[in-house]
């Protein structure tokens, strides 16, 4: 039995997709612990795995002054992410040594520090596209390398990383020092999946039930459209009214997930085929729809098509575009930008996903593909390799 730590940021769409293949390793008997912040404390003790309390500095930010991985944002993200680092590592650098560190490849740098601190070797998650020569974000993203702020936070990056002992910055900066890169995205839907080789390790989204969320069932037979903005760009209360407004009298029964952002009030009435929630237990409601409408978070994207939901995406920042124009490409759903939404193009589109025969077989397709992804056990093993003899 080896003792393995994950550690996991503030983001629900970092963390969740490691909680299957936690509890893997847990039936494996390996005694698993994870470091991350109160919010995922129930679901990460139902995966079995030992709770840390990681309080996160971004967790006294307003939702306006998070930080955005994105566009002209992630100058300031990369220097708030080293802020977060640097406290992360002294919350959690006393840890008893694991054996093996497994973190968020994308936000969680303090991984890569700290198993570089304890001499232990080191498997990242990533739940997003992964980047190479041959397909890279900032086609999506473009940062201008020259730019004085980005050359400052890189020297500021540069120094405290030294200073851990760290010298092969651009290195650190990729990942580099990983044992492996487990990516809960099928190959199939990665772009140009087939040039990622060894050490990529292309598992699928990796689902679990999810008890902590409840249970939903429908209340009748009529189709079911789940409308979510995810939980960090949902402060739309204008899309989420002309949605209610607009469903009254449609033959659908209507889902919609409002996050903390809104207001219930701000919807005014709902029609009898309308329910609201702050959040829903997304899984469970996805077993059951007919469409889902989406802001095209990796997260629910890859819900969406493990269950084999047409997807009409409504993306609002970089990384989301690129899982849109992802789902386009390959025939998987539909793709809209918010500013061009009305009720008319929406349920147009919505009617038109339900119907469409080519998208329910390439749905079908995307399936077989995530089932031969190997999800869990796929990604356990690939943990389990990277274990000390």
């Amino acid at each position: 039995m080896s003792r393995i730590i994950f550690m996991g940021p503030l983001g629900a769409g970092h963390v969740n997709p490691t909680l299957g293949i936690a509890a893997e390793l847990v039936r494996r008997g390996h005694e698993v612990s994870y470091a991350a912040p109160r919010m995922f404390a129930e679901r990460i003790r139902e995966a079995g795995a030992a709770y840390i309390p990681a309080t996160s500095t971004w967790e006294a930010m307003s939702r306006d002054t998070l930080p955005q991985m994105h566009g002209t944002e992630l100058v300031r993200a990369m220097s708030l992410l080293l802020e977060e680092t640097k406290a992360m590592v002294e919350k959690l650098g006393d840890l008893p040594v694991p054996d093996l560190v497994v973190h968020d490849g994308t936000l969680a740098w303090w991984g890569r520090i700290l198993a570089h601190r304890w001499g232990v070797p080191s498997v990242e998650t990533w739940p997003n596209f992964v980047s190479n020569r041959h397909w890279n974000m900032q086609r999506y993203a473009k940062i201008n390398p020259l730019h004085p702020r980005f050359l400052l936070t890189m020297v500021r990056i540069g120094r405290y990383v030294r200073r851990e002992g760290i010298r092969d910055i651009g290195g650190f900066m990729q990942g580099a020092r990983a044992a492996a890169r487990i990516v809960t995205v099928p190959r199939a839907f990665q772009p140009e999946g087939s040039t990622f080789g060894e050490g990529y390790h292309f598992v699928g989204p990796v689902l679990t039930e999810r008890r902590f969320q409840g249970e939903w069932q429908p209340p009748d037979d009529t189709p079911v459209l789940l409308v979510s903005l995810g939980s960090a760009y949902n402060d739309r209360p204008e899309f989420f009214r002309m949605i209610v407004e607009s469903a009254s009298d449609r033959p659908w029964h209507v889902v919609i997930a409002i996050g903390d952002s809104v207001s219930r009030a701000d919807l005014g009435d709902l029609p009898p085929n309308v329910e609201v929630h702050r959040q829903v237990p997304q899984v469970a409601v996805l077993r059951h729809a007919a469409a889902f409408v989406t802001h095209a978070g990796m997260g629910g994207v890859l819900e969406g098509l493990a269950h084999e939901v047409p997807m009409l995406a409504v993306p609002q920042m970089a990384e989301q575009r690129a899982n849109g124009d992802r789902l386009v490409e390959l025939g998987l759903g539909t793709q809209t930008p918010p500013d061009q939404v009305t009720p008319d193009r929406l349920w147009t589109s919505v009617e038109e996903l339900a119907g469409d025969r080519h998208i329910r077989e390439r749905l079908r397709w995307m399936k077989s593909e995530i089932d031969a992804a190997g999800g869990a056990e796929a990604a356990a093993d690939a943990v389990e390799s990277a274990l000390p003899a």
